[in-house]
């Protein structure tokens, strides 16, 4: 199976640029910290055979726990988190302006 080419491909056309605004780059890059401490908070909790409060492992409480890390990561981020917004945001802000 082929798949068939674009009529502009290979004229040189592309979509037009955006710029977003620092407001919508500032909340890309705290979603994006909030997954990465999301992420470490599950990966700190491991895949142990106990629950989260060292009962049995079911799937309510498994659910309850991924619920309450998500939330505790975006109010993490939120508040400044480990300062990879800053960073981001501030390296986003660079590579925008530019070069004299």
């Amino acid at each position: 199976m082929t798949i068939p080419s674009l009529p502009s491909a290979g004229l040189g056309i592309t979509a037009p640029r955006t710029v977003d605004s620092p407001e919508k780059i500032k909340d890309a890059a705290s979603q994006f910290e909030a997954l990465l401490i999301g992420q470490i908070l599950k990966a700190a909790h491991g895949d142990s055979d106990e629950g989260s409060f060292g009962g049995d492992s079911d799937p309510a409480s498994a659910s309850a726990m991924d619920f309450a890390n998500d939330y505790f990561a975006r109010a993490m981020a939120a508040k400044g988190g480990l300062g990879l917004t800053n960073m981001i945001v501030a390296g986003l802000e660079k590579q925008a302006t530019p070069s004299k």
